[in-house]
């Protein structure tokens, strides 16, 4: 049967090439339209407001908790350091590489606790604090052997900094009662009182030990 000749030409025309180019072109403006305005909000507009509000309300911890001493910065207390001198409390280990303490790298060991390697690094950490104070036959604190989570601890326990304090007192001719006045001085309470252990940050209590005289 043929068509009707009262079947409007419209009606079978089918889709052209331009047809599809100007559907496209349609489609992509509001896709791109919308990229470049969140690009705009949350790449640009959105830090620069949080670092600005920032800098006005925390400006010493906006600026990464920097330690100064006479106008130059010594380290954050946010970031752990290495120390390995009988002469300085010695912080808790970091597992992170290449190097100590590297805050581009925070990491974990990742072995468990069953693990031969684990169990040979805690070994020669207490092997070298022994060695550090021969004389000290007490229990040796767990963060002064094993590394956190995150590799960049600051602070330790308090009873890890009070194991130290004979052997830093020893070497630096100090009274230990001194020392010890020291890390209570230097000793962070619970956050809001209730979460968290009481702990010393070893870069604090190591510059306030270099302050004496």
């Amino acid at each position: 049967m043929s068509a009707s000749p009262d079947m409007p030409a419209q009606a079978a025309r089918a889709e052209t090439p331009a047809d599809a180019s100007g559907t496209l072109r349609a489609s992509l403006r509001p896709a791109l339209v919308l990229f470049v305005l969140l690009t705009v909000l949350t790449g640009i507009l959105y830090p620069l407001v949080v670092t600005l509000l920032a800098r006005a309300m925390f400006p010493r911890q906006a600026a990464g908790s920097l330690i100064e001493r006479h106008g130059v910065a010594v380290g954050s207390r946010l970031i752990g350091q290495g120390f390995s001198d009988p002469g300085h409390f010695w912080g808790r280990p970091s597992a992170t590489t290449p190097q100590p303490y590297n805050g581009t790298g925070s990491t974990g060991s990742n072995l468990g606790p069953l693990n031969p390697a684990l169990v040979d690094a805690v070994k020669e950490r207490i092997k070298a604090l022994r060695a550090a104070d021969p004389a000290n036959t007490a229990a040796v604190p767990v963060d002064l052997v094993t590394a956190s989570a995150s590799g960049l601890d600051p602070d330790i326990s308090v009873a890890a900094a009070e194991y130290q304090a004979a052997r830093v007192a020893r070497v630096r001719g100090l009274p230990v009662e001194r020392v010890q006045a020291l890390i209570a001085a230097h000793t962070g309470g619970r956050l809001l009182g209730v979460l968290g252990e009481p702990r010393v940050n070893v870069l604090e209590l190591n510059l306030a030990v270099d302050a004496l005289k």
